[in-house]
């Protein structure tokens, strides 16, 4: 396991598992116990994936401590619209089964961010989450909330993979000791069309999506993959024994087309 440390002096390991569409009765509760048992020690889910509850039993039926855990789950947008974000956590906790998270996240910046955000800096600093932070912002959010004098954020989580990598707002989060977590890392499987990945793979004699959340953590980042799948699960897993070279990483980086395959942040209405 590989782990990035927070502005706050928290670790979090860096490849954690995303539960995004994963049916809370049918799915999740088979696919996070699996991934605990595989060795994954952080689960990534949120209020309107609505399987906090089924997350929260495969977490039981895995048997591993909540204190073993990195769990992380966001507040939605209605709810930050309707000032409501003190309140959802607390239902996120009463779904989850925990009486604390490790990190508590702004899902996407939408109008009533700044009032979300105040929210949640007094919740980390009452002690009921360890670590806060945004998703899906751009410099110019995490500008405002500067601005107005507030807390940095100690994660963002956004669509970054090696076709979007998002130089500017890596090196702009860099720059503010802010981490960088990807949710799509395996470009919601469109790396399988990229010959290139093959090529690196057979090389290392790992799989093309081992390569791509290699690249992942070989630039710091923090990856989120999902699968209910056991083999995938474990074969996503299965990525700390090997490091890219110079030339894996040429080859990686001349596949960029900054082409996003989710929302712009600036042009969403949900």
């Amino acid at each position: 396991m590989q782990y990035a440390k927070l502005s706050n002096g928290i670790t979090i390991p860096q490849i954690g598992f995303g539960v995004w569409q994963v049916d809370e009765e049918t799915e999740a509760p088979a696919a996070v116990a699996e991934a605990l048992r595989v060795g994954y020690r952080h689960i990534d889910t949120a209020a309107v994936y609505k399987n906090e509850r089924g997350v929260a039993k495969g977490i039981k039926e895995s048997g591993v401590k909540r204190e073993d855990l990195f769990l992380t789950s966001k507040v939605w947008n209605d709810d930050i619209r309707a000032g409501r974000t003190k309140e959802a956590f607390a239902e996120s906790l009463e779904r989850l089964e925990t009486d604390y998270l490790d990190l508590y996240l702004i899902h996407w910046p939408v109008e009533g961010y700044i009032e979300a955000w105040k929210a949640m800096v007094e919740l980390y600093e009452a002690g009921k989450i360890k670590a806060i932070g945004v998703s899906n912002f751009k410099e110019h959010h995490l500008d405002t909330l500067a601005e107005e004098g507030l807390m940095a954020p100690m994660i963002n989580q956004v669509e970054l993979h090696p076709q979007l990598p998002q130089h500017e707002l890596h090196e702009y989060l860099q720059d503010h000791n802010i981490q960088v977590e990807a949710w799509s890392p395996l470009m919601q499987g469109k790396f399988l069309e990229i010959n290139d990945f093959k090529e690196i793979a057979e090389k290392h004699g790992k799989t093309p999506s081992q390569v791509v959340l290699r690249w992942h953590l070989d630039n710091g980042i923090v990856a989120l993959p999902k699968s209910v799948t056991p083999e995938r699960i474990a074969e996503n897993f299965d990525v700390f024994d090997f490091q890219l070279d110079a030339d894996d990483l040429e080859k990686i980086d001349r596949l960029v087309t900054d082409v996003r395959l989710g929302p712009d942040p600036d042009e969403i209405d949900f």
